[in-house]
């Protein structure tokens, strides 16, 4: 909706290098993330400070510089690898006489055009009105008109203010509109969590390869493409999982250095997916020299949205791309799984993902011994046709001693249908 620039356009990029990490971004991701709008770039402008200049961002000299490329390239727009105050983005333009753009609406931007579904289009409007609305101070001189016409003289509001109320109203919308929905993505966990189904969620860096990760998984046919934000509305679709029955898979949205603010609070109801997971698929790009960073930068955002509890599984996708490395399961001193390599691409390895999570998820499975009378007969046949028994005896009195190894969501429903009696069937719980 606020389209900053068309694609196809030529942009001039420009990138800084502070010496504090927090301040610091990556070349190459903007190329990809301009890449990923359809912008060709024609140049990239690189310096260094200590710190950003107040006015102009980069210096009143490079500022100059960035002008002349401009000029030189005939651009249409500049791109910042970084977050502008709204003061900074008008004197840039001033000097540069162009659109200015930073990082954090070429995001926005890209998510506008990747969102699909109602709700996810719902998210990123909102996002941009609340990014847009502190751009409102830009020196364009319509915005500072008053209104006139008949009924309309007198001190009236500036065409500033004007927008700044609509803008409002806008978001009050678009914030009610979300909230229905996200009753209707209530309505659906909760009923999963009735069934008591569990839940895995794939998180990761942008472009680490969990879509395609989630199309092996589940026959899907989500969009992958080697490009930032391939793809941004959840989905959601049922596996099946050994010794642990039907589980839920959920691809979400991937996160990058900087996710700007507003867009991890417009995001909040679909990140819900990821924080009320029963285990987390933390999709790693093992080919990525910055894994260690881009892994710190997925916890943290998964921090911002309280998702940090939730117990992870890392998947070091891609291996595939390096040499010498090969699908296995990493285990801790306990011999839980703790890291599976494989490659989305080639599918090699996921099958050691599956017996991964089934190993992770196997407090959900019962496997015991039950000592059932004859009135249980019906109990008996249905256990059979769950295919859970392993082994089938007589006691001295004529009882079943039936071996069993079943996810615990048949058995909760077994005892919804049976009464929770036969809990007390359980002659030996051969779980320690």
């Amino acid at each position: 909706m606020f389209d900053r620039y068309e694609a196809g356009e030529q942009a001039v990029l420009v990138h800084i290098e502070f010496p504090k990490e927090h301040d610091r971004e990556d070349l190459n991701e903007l190329e990809m993330l301009v890449s990923s709008a359809g912008v060709n770039s024609l140049a990239v402008v690189q310096g260094s400070r200590q710190k950003p200049h107040a006015k102009f961002f980069v210096g009143t000299g490079k500022a100059e510089e960035i002008a002349e490329i401009v000029q030189m390239h005939q651009a249409d727009v500049v791109i910042f690898n970084h977050v502008l105050t709204p003061s900074q983005e008008r004197n840039l333009e001033v000097v540069c006489q162009c659109r200015v753009l930073d990082r954090t609406t070429l995001i926005l931007d890209i998510f506008a055009q990747r969102a699909r579904t109602h709700e996810g289009k719902l998210q990123v409007e909102l996002a941009q009105l609340r990014h847009i609305s502190t751009r409102l101070i830009r020196g364009w001189t319509h915005l500072e008109r008053q209104k006139g016409g008949i009924g309309l003289r007198g001190p009236g509001e500036t065409q500033l203010e004007t927008d700044r109320r609509l803008i409002r109203g806008k978001i009050k919308n678009i914030q009610k509109r979300l909230e229905k929905v996200a009753k209707q993505r209530d309505q659906g966990r909760r009923a999963r969590s009735r069934n008591e189904i569990p839940t895995l969620s794939l998180v990761g860096y942008t472009n680490a390869g969990k879509s395609s990760l989630f199309n092996q998984m589940t026959n899907a046919d989500v969009y992958a493409a080697d490009q930032l934000f391939a793809t941004l509305d959840p989905t959601l679709r049922k596996i099946e999982i050994a010794d642990v029955g039907s589980t839920i898979l959920a691809d979400t949205v991937g996160f990058i250095r900087h996710l700007p603010h507003d867009l991890v609070s417009a995001f909040k109801a679909t990140l819900t997916e990821t924080r009320e997971a029963d285990l987390q698929l933390h999709v790693i790009d093992v080919a990525d020299e910055r894994r260690q960073e881009n892994i710190e930068q997925v916890n943290a955002v998964l921090k911002e949205i309280e998702a940090d509890e939730v117990p992870q599984l890392l998947i070091y996708n891609k291996i595939d791309l390096v040499e010498e490395l090969s699908p296995r399961i990493d285990r801790d001193d306990e011999g839980n799984p703790i890291r599976v390599w494989l490659s989305a691409q080639t599918g090699a390895g996921c099958e050691l993902l599956l017996e991964a999570i089934s190993e992770r998820l196997s407090d959900q499975v019962l496997a015991c011994t039950l000592e059932l009378s004859g009135k249980y007969g019906a109990l008996r046949g249905a256990l059979y046709r769950l295919s859970c028994i392993t082994d089938e005896q007589f006691d001295d009195l004529g009882n079943w001693l039936l071996d069993i190894r079943l996810p615990m969501i048949d058995w909760n429903r077994l005892k919804k249908e049976y009464g929770n009696e036969i809990d007390e069937l359980i002659k030996l719980d051969q779980l320690s």
